[in-house]
This record gives structure tokens, C-alpha cells and sequence, in this order.
């Protein structure tokens, strides 16, 4: 029998689907590392931009699909509406359905539990795929969404994946995947290579955070430091990818805190134009530490760009930061976090791919914020 990875792929294909445009999720990592095989495929830094790129595709006479987490439909539904539908043009989405069947991320069950409604209200059709077997149901549909120039979505259950092992992601994969290979980067000046993984990197960063509003990337970086070094004044985030340096700005606009934000290659890449406006406003007390190890470490360790073509200190310099580093050995790391904060800094740091084997966070999220409300004003009632 085959693997229900390798029949969703085969439907795809007998259908003539050959644009496929992607974001990760862990649950379907599986697939995703199948699919560059199979189809043109495009990854994405953010879902709308997707839409955009299956349009043209579409204009193209092209036959596109996007593979996406639910969390990710909220930010593509005005260009659905405005773009897809209005011109009438096809678009088959596969939506990993999150926060529904052993769901242990809090964060992911309201999206998941208000995809069908908003998909309803916003006139998507859309076809429950609950359990292996029901992958059969996607054939009609999806030769319908190119016969009739439709949206359809096709909300996947993580119960169709669950076959033994299929989810359980094993560190020698990591080896063989092509962001190892990616270990020297030119700075113009020097050649720096990584010599840490992200746990390291926070192990060695921890002792400067004292007394630090921290804001920490989603997933497994806030887990690592949790595990590291848990403080009041550190906010863990555990949805909203792309979210941490906004937030962190935000904070450091409406606070004479000094603030810090871990972020990651994959979820600036999302948001960047972030750094725009940071550069902007010029927050004097916020400092943004990017640890770049190449990877969506949280989801598989599937590549990022900056495996092969983006430099994001030249990124966050283009955008207007004009006090950043480039760092990747712990002397350079240490000197660059515990100098004296002079305006708004960023700090990028080149890691191997790799996550530390860490519990979750055992703090409820609503107990993290009221401690990082305390933090930040010690006096409110």
C-alpha cells in the first residue's frame, strides 16, 4: 500500500496540477519533502504572496496548487477575494487543519476551529479530508477547480498522516538536508562560518538578557529558552509566525525597556518589511538578534532563502538599520550583546540547523503575559 503522502500526490498529478507553492507545517513535513520532486515548486515566505504567484501561474495557463497551514489563510483572504475570485481564476488549496484532531499547540485551535466558517463566509468551497480514506473525496473537486476556473480547499486532518514514524522527525534527516551544507557566508570583509546550533546560541546569550523584555520567535526557539532561562520579563509566542520583531518594536515604542528580540531566518523572511518601520521610528532600546541557521527549525528544518541567495544584515541595512553586525563564533556573539545598546542594533547570527530534545512550555500563556505586564509596569492595578 502506498504512503498517503505519495496518493494525495498521485491525485494531484492525474488532475494536471504542476504548480505547487508552499509554506511548512510539521504535520505534513513528510509531503513537503516530496514534492520538489514532483512539481514545479515555488516555497513562500507568506501565504498571500502566494496567491499572487498562482494568479500569474494561472494568467499562464498553468494548473497551481498551495499547500499551506490554516493558520496562514487569514493572511491571504483579501488577495483571494480581491485577485482569484474576482478574476476567476483557479486555485486549489491544501490546507494542513490544525487545532483540531491532538492538537497540543493552544495557539493553533481558534484558527483551526474557524477555518470552515471563514472559508464559507468568504465563498470558498471546501472538502473535509478526516482520515485517509477520504482522500479519494479530492479527485472531483479538484478537477473541477480547473474546469471551472474555482477556489476550492481541501482541509487535510494530521489524522490522514498518522501512520507509524510518519511524523516523528529523526535529527539524521537534518544531515542530509541541503541547509547543512550552507556553512560559509561572505560578508564583504571576512568569511564567517556557523559554529553553533540556535540552543547553543541562546545558552550563550542568556547571561545578558537579565532585566531584558524578550520577546521570543515561535515554536521551539521560545521552548529552548524556556528551558534555558525562563524569566518574568520573557514572552514566549506560540502562534502568529512573523510576528516577533513587530512585537518587539511595539514594545519598545510604548516602554523606556530595553528590549530584545530572538528571531529567525524563516519568520523575518515572512514579515520583513517590519524592519522598514523599525528603521523608521528608531526605537533607541531595541535590539534584534536573527538567529539564522537556514532552516524552518520548528516545522522540519525545511531551507529558507538564506541558504542561497539572502543576506539579512544586508536586508535589514537596505531597509535603513545602520547599526548591524554579522556574528557566528561566541567571541564575536558575547562582544556583540553585552556592548552598550546605541540606538536601534541588529544582530545577525549564523547557526547550524538543529533543535535541542526540550519539553514544552510548562508556563499558560495567559500567566507568561501577566508577568511580562508586570515587568513592564510594575505599578498597574
Amino acid at each position: 500500500m502506498r504512503n498517503p503522502e505519495d496518493e494525495l500526490i498521485s491525485i494531484m498529478k492525474s488532475v494536471g496540477v504542476d504548480y505547487v507553492l508552499s509554506l511548512p507545517c510539521d504535520r505534513i513535513k513528510n509531503l513537503l519533502l516530496k514534492i520538489p520532486s514532483e512539481f514545479v515548486n515555488i516555497p513562500l515566505t507568506r501565504e498571500e504572496e502566494g496567491v499572487g504567484i498562482s494568479a500569474g501561474a494561472a494568467l499562464a495557463g498553468k494548473r497551481p496548487a498551495m499547500i499551506i497551514q490554516n493558520s496562514g489563510i487569514g493572511n491571504m483572504l483579501n488577495a483571494l477575494l480581491s485577485l482569484t475570485s474576482f478574476y476567476e481564476l483557479p486555485l486549489a488549496i491544501f490546507i494542513s487543519h490544525r487545532g483540531i484532531y491532538k492538537e497540543k499547540i493552544a495557539a493553533q485551535k481558534p484558527m483551526g476551529n474557524a477555518v470552515k466558517g471563514l472559508l464559507k463566509a468568504s465563498g470558498v468551497g471546501y472538502t473535509v479530508v478526516d482520515k485517509r480514506e477520504d482522500l479519494a473525496r479530492i479527485k472531483r473537486p479538484l478537477e473541477m477547480v480547473y474546469e471551472k476556473n474555482r477556489i476550492h480547499a481541501f482541509l487535510l486532518s494530521p489524522r490522514v498522516w498518522e501512520v507509524e514514524c510518519a511524523n516523528k522527525w529523526n535529527p539524521e534527516d537534518e544531515k542530509r538536508n541541503p541547509v547543512a551544507s550552507r556553512i560559509r557566508t561572505d560578508t564583504g570583509r571576512h568569511i564567517l562560518a556557523p559554529e553553533y546550533t540556535r540552543y547553543e546560541i541562546l545558552e550563550i546569550i542568556s547571561p545578558y538578557l537579565d532585566g531584558k523584555l524578550v520577546v521570543c520567535n515561535i515554536g521551539i526557539p521560545s521552548k529552548e529558552l524556556f528551558s534555558i532561562k525562563h524569566q518574568p520579563s520573557s514572552f514566549y509566542m506560540l502562534g502568529s509566525m512573523g510576528m516577533a520583531t513587530p512585537i518587539g518594536l511595539g514594545v519598545a515604542l510604548s516602554s523606556d525597556r530595553k528590549v530584545v528580540v530572538i528571531d529567525g531566518d524563516g519568520s523575518l523572511l515572512m514579515n520583513p518589511g517590519t524592519l522598514a518601520t523599525a528603521a523608521h521610528l528608531a526605537p533607541g532600546n531595541l535590539t534584534i538578534i536573527v538567529i539564522d541557521n537556514g532552516a524552518y527549525g520548528s516545522t522540519g528544518s525545511q531551507p529558507t532563502f538564506t541558504g542561497s541567495c539572502v543576506d539579512l544584515e544586508i536586508v535589514a541595512r537596505g531597509f535603513g538599520i545602520k547599526n548591524t553586525v554579522k556574528v557566528a563564533g561566541k567571541k564575536q556573539l558575547t562582544d556583540a550583546v553585552k556592548r552598550p545598546v546605541r540606538g536601534l542594533t541588529f544582530i545577525h547570527v549564523l547557526a547550524l540547523p538543529g533543535n535541542a530534545d526540550v519539553p514544552n512550555i510548562s508556563l499558560h500563556h495567559l500567566e507568561n503575559k501577566a508577568e511580562v505586564q508586570e515587568f513592564l509596569n510594575p505599578h498597574h492595578t
